[in-house]
């Protein structure tokens, strides 16, 4: 961005980057506290989606612990939580037609789903849309007095120049792909703040480069993630059996691929399915996608879905490192919250109640400074004590070892010490697992190519009919928000040795390698495509691909994901 552009600011308190569940429950725990003292606070959440909700996607059982600490009357005010979880089965897949379904005994209790068996907060959970929760809180947050404003990408962070974060820079509307404003060109504000929370989700960009630029991750092992895709079913009546949850391994991902998968039986005849795949995997060739695809004709899923329609699509990637991997949260004038810092328990496949909490936390922790006088810019190290003293981290501290358990051992071997470690208390050593996602994938050649089975457009099916469901949409005249730092690596380096994984790791055809007019191969990036899932980003060997955000309003639009 040119610094020359007049640009229009606003101040405010505090702004946070992203409504999702975690900017969101900061947003409302700060004006609770500003309106329980008769303290004048000004607050904005930033989101660029085209509406709250549109860009999230989780699977999603909840655990409402968070919830009922910030408003311990959720079900009086409508709270979308209507399907509590009654029966949980797990399974392991054998292979195409065969599966082993595990007796309870030998369920780890952070997977058991019912109430009757939670341990943490002893309430029960609910199969619900992530979506929809954060609709209904953007509600309540507005209700209390906050400033929400959907359709806005924060582009650029606003720095002093010692680093000192100051707010935030909306990115320019109507800017054409040649980088030249068209007549529609809007400056972006600058926004502001005391202190600014990000809460962008996993692999948030601006997250990405605070992280870099104060080495927060100093001293942890690197952050490792999976991709997540999912899909929403009509099925029929007969069919349909509000709270049942079923999770599964196994087939169709190889021994050295980490993986599971999830069916929920949601409201309104509905059926959420999906699977979670490591990004630690090391066969270019793999397609999480098609294996996402194949996995619903297995007996076990398809029994749920024969019969129905699906109706949505989507695709997001998690930061599943936990402890290990958790950096420093804090930084002058600012926080990292939520899955933009990585507060997922994957021990549990569950992020929103810990997401939820850390933005509690960070409320607290800025309401306490700026009622105190302060005037912002500060580190906020009261946050890191009353995190390291919150059950969301002790969570965290009791699965430390949950994922690289797995990719050291395997699923059964990972497994194993995992319900072993939970028997014992956690006494066992801690696990670790130090090599970057990106970095594990070996070259093509170690590898046979996988022939996926075609689509039969009932159970299965493309990506382009995929992307048609998650509603994405970008402005084709605008500049690519999907940056290579070299061109010409991706034929020159990537496709040689690895096959250019792009084409088969995006699971919306964003990436192809095409023949050009001279009969030679061309990399191309069909970025209208994207939904926002941030996989190119985490697993290209080179780390080559940079995703800044797009245009604000751009984007998968997710209706009841």
């Amino acid at each position: 961005m040119s610094e020359q552009v007049e640009r229009d600011s606003m101040e405010f308190d505090v702004v946070i980057v992203g409504a999702g569940p975690s900017g969101l429950a900061a947003a409302c725990r700060l004006m609770q506290q500003a309106n329980e003292a008769e303290q004048e606070l000004t607050v904005c959440v930033v989101e660029k989606g085209s509406e709250v909700g549109a860009h999230i996607l989780s699977g999603a059982v909840f655990e409402p612990r968070a919830l009922a600490e910030l408003f311990p009357d959720w079900e009086e005010r409508g709270a979308p939580l209507t399907t509590p979880a009654i029966r949980d089965e797990l399974y392991l897949l054998k292979d195409a037609e065969k599966a082993q379904k595990l007796p309870n005994a030998l369920v780890p209790k952070s997977m058991h789903n019912t109430g009757g068996q939670n341990h943490g907060g002893g309430s029960a959970r609910y199969v619900i849309s992530a979506g929809n929760l954060c609709r209904w809180l953007a509600e309540q947050a507005e209700g209390l007095g906050v400033e929400v404003f959907p359709g806005f990408a924060a582009q650029d962070v606003i720095q002093d120049e010692d680093g000192t974060v100051r707010g935030i820079l909306i990115g320019d509307m109507g800017i054409a792909a040649d980088g030249t404003p068209k007549d529609s060109h809007m400056p972006g504000m600058e926004l502001l703040a005391k202190y600014t929370l990000f809460a962008e989700g996993s692999r948030g960009h601006l997250g990405k480069r605070l992280i870099e630029q104060f080495k927060l991750d100093e001293g942890r092992d690197p952050q490792h993630y999976g991709i997540g895709l999912k899909e929403l079913w009509d099925i029929p009546a007969e069919k349909h059996e509000p709270g049942l949850v079923l999770h599964g391994s196994g087939w169709p991902l190889a021994k050295d691929t980490h993986g599971g998968w999830f069916l929920y039986h949601a409201e309104n005849q509905q059926v959420v399915v999906g699977l979670i795949m490591d990004l630690s995997y090391q066969n270019p060739w793999l397609s999480p996608f098609d294996e996402f695809q194949r996995m619903k004709h297995h007996p076990v899923l398809k029994q749920h879905l024969d019969g129905g329609k699906r109706i949505a699509y989507g695709a997001r990637a998690i930061t599943k490192g936990g402890l290990n991997c958790l950096p420093k949260m804090t930084f002058p004038g600012g926080l990292l919250i939520g899955c933009d810092a990585g507060t997922l328990n994957f021990a549990k496949i569950k992020g929103l109640h810990t997401a939820m909490k850390s933005g509690l936390v960070a409320a607290e922790a800025v309401f306490e400074a700026i009622a105190g006088g302060d005037e912002g810019g500060l580190e906020l190290t009261a946050f890191t004590e009353k995190w390291e003293q919150s059950w969301a981290y002790a969570e965290l501290k009791e699965s430390a070892s949950f994922g690289p358990a797995i990719h050291k051992y395997g699923t059964v071997g990972g497994g194993a010490y995992n319900f072993i470690n939970q028997l014992l208390g956690g006494k066992l050593p801690n696990v670790h697992d130090t090599t970057p996602d990106h970095a594990a994938l070996k070259p093509a050649s170690e590898f046979e190519k996988i022939d996926y089975p075609k689509p039969d457009g009932k159970l299965s099916f493309d990506k382009l009919s995929s992307v048609f469901l998650s509603n994405t949409n970008h402005e084709e005249d605008q500049p690519c928000h999907l940056r290579l730092a070299d061109p010409e690596l991706p034929i020159r380096e990537n496709l040689p040795k690895y096959a250019e994984p792009a084409q088969r790791y995006c699971p919306a055809g964003v990436y192809e390698v095409i023949e050009g007019d001279d009969g030679k191969p061309q990399f191309q990036i069909n970025f209208q495509n994207c939904v926002h899932c941030k996989t190119c980003d985490i697993k290209d060997p080179a780390q080559n691909i940079t995703w800044v955000a797009p245009e604000g309003g751009g984007g998968p639009n997710y209706p009841n994901m």
